[in-house]
């Protein structure tokens, strides 16, 4: 017996089979239950996403002759011959390649006969856009006024070059893609019953290339199984299409975020080499930003259909929210020009490239240095970066800054270099330290849970300032954290990092979070914070000592006047009078 594809073999033969499509297949079963069918459908969406298998199941559904309420049957000689494309009354046309008036004049000429077999005699006419003017103007009093006896389903995948006049005598289904989980449960189902085995990742690759379309995702499958027969892995169907793993994907980002541009440059030309499709891999790193993005601002681990939660916190370790906006808007840039690019690749190079460059922000990047030993600062490499025991904590990391190594670089302008060393020597001097346990201990032992309803309440609209260019900087530094424990006059928050939980601490030692937190939670707080892993900690420790009755008393302290104004940034003169004493600058006027 000769190969049957796969779209084919597995083609719904009743409404329990469709992929997708339920408000279709609910509204056509209640139809047939109610008799209550028109004489005219419009079906309409992409390609592969079952309009004509819908058709047909419907066809049988209105000509079974079954003894049960389920219709189709499947059991009854319409059903089987309607199965088998016999039937002499269900009338498959494609208007592709019948398009013209004298076809549709033949086609009116035998409405008029009755059925032989069914109940109905039905007309499905697939890509309906084809026809001619004229052919429709033939066909749009029959559609209009056709006899009792006749049903006309008609198909398309470009409902726009559609007569209104025929669109308005019909009625319009809307075809949506299929669901990748959908796409994904169908082929496994058909991958069980053929005996063959197929890691997890090739069906989701899968259900992305195939972009909603049903049969399309059974033609690459049949594809694969040609391929690597009855064991399919994810590198059998990425060496058939040209793709890239996401470690592969992944493994280019970083690139990029350490500014590794010989490496990016070798492995655009291995791409290149290996056939890898640019724009599409354009495209597969745009979802991997946005969904990385999606992911901040939800920690909803559903929502992640390309990353594990791993990888999307690597990410966000490596790459602030604003930059990531900054390499999506860069790569879409670039996607919209390969549509008049000679040489693709240039344009996807010179796009790794600019993703280098820091975007520009309204507050100031710093730049978080590796703790090394001192003899090695300038030249410690990622790769042999020294890993430091928990009391030495790393310099502090601005949440709009990218964690990569730097050198002191020569800048063309004495004042940026003197504002840079500036910065690294207050860096080196003011390194702030883990709060103590006992000190937190204090903290909770004076919280209360009402206040900490309060604050959450309020916290909730942290976002409404992460855009506010005056707040930009505090929001996005305390938008990444958990509210843990409140007292009357104070807050304590959790975030993944010690960096992240220095950079608060410090903040908030330079009355720098005072007139953002007075807004955020309309009143006076003061802001502690400390990381996730040290807040499961220090509880265990809370509820021992409170059974132990050894808690030390709550924690008294009054909140300082807060300052409504945000804090001044020095001048780029106050920086040099302050590095060498206003007596030894000399100022001249050109």
């Amino acid at each position: 017996m000769a190969y049957k594809a796969l779209y084919r073999t597995y083609r719904p033969n009743t409404f329990e089979e469709v992929a997708g499509q339920k408000h279709i297949v609910q509204t056509l079963k209640n139809a047939v239950e109610q008799k209550k069918t028109a004489h005219a459908y419009l079906f309409c969406g992409p390609r592969g996403t079952g309009k004509t298998s819908i058709a047909k199941i419907f066809a049988k559904a209105m000509n079974c002759t079954g003894e049960g309420t389920i219709r189709p049957c499947m059991k009854c000689e319409n059903c089987l011959a309607i199965t088998e494309g016999t039937h002499p009354d269900i009338v498959e046309i494609d208007a592709a390649s019948n398009n013209g008036v004298e076809e549709v004049r033949n086609l009116i000429e035998k409405v008029k006969y009755a059925p032989i077999k069914g109940k109905y005699k039905v007309y499905i006419i697939d890509e309906v856009h084809m026809m001619s003017a004229g052919a429709f103007n033939a066909l749009l009093k029959t559609i209009e006024e056709p006899p009792e006896h006749i049903i006309f389903i008609l198909a398309t995948t470009e409902p726009q070059k559609v007569l209104p006049t025929i669109i308005s005598r019909c009625q319009r289904y809307d075809f949506m893609k299929v669901p990748n989980v959908d796409i994904i449960k169908k082929c496994k189902s058909g991958l069980k019953k053929e005996g063959i085995r197929c890691e997890d990742e090739v069906l989701e690759m899968i259900a992305q290339l195939s972009d909603g379309g049903m049969r399309d995702a059974w033609s690459i499958l049949d594809q694969c199984i040609a391929y690597a027969q009855n064991d399919i892995q994810a590198h059998h169907i990425n060496e058939i299409y040209g793709l890239l793993t996401i470690q592969e994907k992944l493994s280019l980002l970083d690139m990029v975020v350490h500014q590794n541009a010989g490496q990016c440059m070798k492995m655009a030309e291995t791409f290149s080499e290996k056939g890898i499709d640019m724009k599409r891999l354009t495209m597969d790193l745009i979802e991997i930003l946005k969904e990385s993005i999606i992911y901040d601002y939800t920690e909803d681990e559903s929502l992640l259909h390309i990353l594990s939660v791993d990888d999307a916190k690597q990410i966000k370790k490596y790459l602030s929210t604003t930059q990531r906006h900054f390499m999506i808007d860069t790569l879409m840039e670039t996607n919209e020009k390969y549509k008049s690019a000679t040489d693709i690749r240039s344009y996807f190079e010179i796009c790794l490239l600019k993703m280098m460059k820091e975007p520009q922000s309204s507050s100031t990047q710093v730049v978080r240095k590796m703790v090394t030993q001192p003899s090695q600062e300038k030249n410690v490499s990622r790769e042999t970066k020294v890993e430091e025991p928990f009391e030495l904590i790393e310099p502090e990391m601005n949440e709009e800054s990218i964690p990569v190594e730097q050198d002191i670089k020569q800048e063309s302008s004495i004042t940026n270099e003197l504002h840079e060393i500036k910065q690294n020597e207050t860096t080196k001097s003011n390194i702030i330290q883990p709060l103590k346990d006992d000190f937190i201990l204090q903290l909770l032992a004076g919280a209360n849970k009402t206040e900490k309803q309060t604050d959450m309440a309020c916290f909730q609209s942290i976002h409404d300032y992460a855009m506010d260019l005056e707040w930009i900087k505090e929001a996005n530094l305390l938008s990444h954290g958990k509210i843990f424990a409140s007292g009357k006059n104070y807050t304590v928050f959790t975030v993944e990092s010690q960096a992240e939980a220095n950079e608060i601490n410090e903040m908030e030692n330079k009355n720098e979070l005072s007139a953002f937190t007075a807004i955020l939670f309309h009143k006076r707080k003061k802001i502690f914070a400390i990381t996730h892993k040290e807040s499961l900690r220090i509880t265990g420790i809370f509820k021992t000592k409170m059974a132990e009755g050894t808690l030390p008393p709550p924690l008294n302290f009054t909140l300082s006047e807060i300052s409504d104004e945000k804090p001044v940034e020095p001048t780029e003169e106050e920086l040099v009078m302050d590095l060498f004493g206003k007596e030894n600058i000399l100022i001249t006027e050109d």
